[in-house]
């Protein structure tokens, strides 16, 4: 992020710069024109026009206002290892992909969305650096197909008409740093389907995902539903899926934080989640759905979901050090699931007079200036317990 910020700080005195260097840098403004060179004096009025342009190594960079294109932005040409593409808001300024305007926001019930159109960003490109956007209302907020070698950071994914950042397809190597994901939800689909993030229906090694917070979305926080490659999950957090708040009728959210595979038959996959929480969902807040794989999850908390804390009862799964408090059952744990140092190994009470706070402000409050998550005592154990979660 910080060669980020550098660049744009650059950007501010380039525009005297030459030719060739003016060629790696892209600029668009509400105020600009798709007739103009695209020059941080004369910007573009379209962020495709801007990508239409790019080449590997450019950085397009988007001033702040509001954009509502009426189709969706396509991301489908590479950059490089060496040379991404970036698409980046300018400085800290506050940009926002509104889809509103575009098809299928919402479809009818009932109807499916062709791939082409799903989400208000679309990308099939690889070596994409796609960083500090607000994407809503689309159909999808961002939907990547067969996209490998991306970073996505900083990025809010909020109020769309499906899951906020779904990666499908062939899909390696992708990184989502500092996702904030909520409000999402598929009237077509009665909720059944709209999850904060989701990497489904595909493989791809390498994809990891850091410091996500996933919220109050219809179906799930995180959804890995028959994508047959490693996920790793790292410092995450996952609340307040799968509950109706938007009155959509015969509603089919399933309500998990972390739901880590399943499918129709089950797949097995050996995802991994580490040192992340998953509190006050519809139903569950970590769980295997089926998936037969060998599942690692440590020092993670599961507070106040209602149906089990951690359910495993299906993998081959090992748990560590995880914490299980005033959830409706402890734990669900399969034949061939085990693990060591966790709550329910200890023994004892573990409920909201066992953690020294149970206030949530500050986890999901504002995030540091890095985009991390800021730090609390949030769910800790207050018996100086070394397991759970620690963010």
């Amino acid at each position: 992020m910080g060669s980020v910020l550098a660049a744009a700080a650059v950007g501010v005195v380039s525009v005297g710069a030459t030719s060739a260097q003016a060629a790696s840098e892209l600029y668009v403004a509400t105020s600009g024109s798709d007739g103009n060179p695209g020059t941080q004096a004369q910007p573009l009025a379209t962020i495709q026009k801007a990508v239409d342009l790019a080449q590997a190594g450019t950085t397009i960079y988007v001033r702040g206002g509001t954009y509502a294109p009426s189709a969706n932005v396509q991301l489908n040409k590479n950059g490089s290892a060496s040379a991404p593409i970036t698409l980046t808001a300018y400085g800290s300024e506050r940009v926002v992909i509104d889809g509103e305007n575009m098809p299928y926001t919402p479809g009818a019930v009932g109807s499916s969305i062709p791939r082409a159109q799903r989400g208000a960003l679309h990308i099939e490109g690889d070596y994409w650096r796609v960083v500090g956007l607000e994407i809503v209302h689309g159909p999808y907020g961002i939907f990547g197909l067969d996209a490998g070698n991306n970073v996505f950071e900083r990025l809010t994914t909020r109020d769309n008409y499906e899951s906020g950042l779904h990666l499908q397809g062939s899909s390696g190597n992708n990184q989502i740093i500092n996702l904030d994901s909520y409000g999402n939800r598929d009237p077509r689909k009665n909720g059944e389907s709209a999850d904060g993030l989701a990497i489904k229906e595909g493989s791809g090694t390498g994809n990891v995902v850091r410091g996500a917070r996933l919220w109050n979305n219809s179906d799930d926080g995180f959804d890995a539903w028959e994508f047959l490659s490693s996920i790793r999950i790292e410092g995450s957090v996952a609340y307040g899926n799968g509950f109706n708040r938007w009155n959509l009728p015969d509603y089919t959210g399933d309500g998990n934080g972390f739901k880590m595979g399943g499918g129709d038959p089950d797949p097995a996959a050996n995802h991994i989640v580490r040192n992340s929480m998953a509190w006050q969902n519809a139903v569950a807040g970590f769980i295997d759905n089926g998936n037969p794989g060998s599942l690692t999850i440590e020092r993670s908390t599961a507070w106040k979901n209602p149906g089990n804390g951690f359910d495993f009862a299906d993998s081959d799964s090992t748990l560590t050090r995880n914490l299980s408090a005033s959830n409706g059952t402890a734990v669900s744990l399969g034949s061939n699931s085990g693990g060591s140092g966790n709550s329910w190994n200890l023994g004892g009470t573990w409920n909201d007079a066992s953690l020294v706070s149970t206030d949530a402000s500050v986890i999901t409050g504002p995030r540091n200036a890095d985009g991390s998550i800021r730090p609390s005592e949030f769910l800790r154990p207050k018996n100086g317990a070394d397991l759970g979660a620690r963010l």
